[in-house]
């Protein structure tokens, strides 16, 4: 079996940035994903095109074919009382420049952002991909490659094509809702990093 358009692919890798280690997926925690369900970058999803079990790859992504150059649009100034918990105090551990907050957009989808400074009324957040503007070079393995399920066509590998219904509190630090879509941490998009996901992106949609 080779990989094509619906197979669910397991994949080993390291991603190399700037001449170090910035992601992994091990054998015993691959990368698992629909292949040519747009899960993955475009150009990462053509480099594995064809492959088969045992098969090594490597293959350098650049800007533009990885998370494009920063976008100075999407630093933006956000009300610094979207930063308090629900007992009306500053949540401090967000409020300090390098705090990474996790920001959910009007649809739901999950936006990392990393704070850049901090004022008296507003924060600044930089909303861009941790990986904007920089060259990725992949090398890996595959797994695993099987057909996927209907219910995984369907749903997801993981449940992330289903809409979610959270109650109205769609926004994004406990309560504000930001605009855009965003890169998710890492080769993320939409659903942010998790380990061995360095190149995936969510689709839920978030029903008010």
């Amino acid at each position: 079996m080779i990989i094509s358009k619906d197979k669910v692919v397991a994949i080993t890798y390291e991603l190399e940035v700037e001449g170090a280690i910035a992601d992994r997926a091990t054998k015993e925690r691959p990368l698992e994903y629909i292949h040519g369900n747009h899960n993955l970058l475009e150009k990462f999803e053509q480099n594995l095109e064809g492959k088969t079990v045992g098969d090594l790859f490597e293959f350098t992504l650049t800007p533009a074919e990885g998370y494009g150059e920063s976008d100075p649009e999407r630093i933006i100034d956000l009300p610094k009382d979207m930063f308090k918990g629900q007992d009306g105090k500053y949540l401090d551990e967000f409020l300090r420049v390098g705090a990474r907050v996790p920001l959910v957009n009007a649809a739901g989808q999950m936006i990392p952002g990393v704070v850049v400074e901090v004022g008296e009324a507003t924060v600044k957040m930089d909303l861009n991909s941790p990986m904007a503007g920089k060259t990725l070079h992949f090398t890996g393995s595959v797994v695993s490659i099987r057909e996927a399920t209907e219910k995984e066509l369907k749903e997801g590998l993981h449940g992330e094509y289903v809409q979610s219904n959270c109650g109205g509190n769609c926004g994004g630090c406990h309560g504000g809702c930001s605009e855009g879509e965003g890169d998710g941490e890492c080769c993320g998009k939409g659903e942010g990093k998790q380990d061995g996901e360095c190149c995936g992106k969510g689709k839920g949609n978030c029903k008010k």
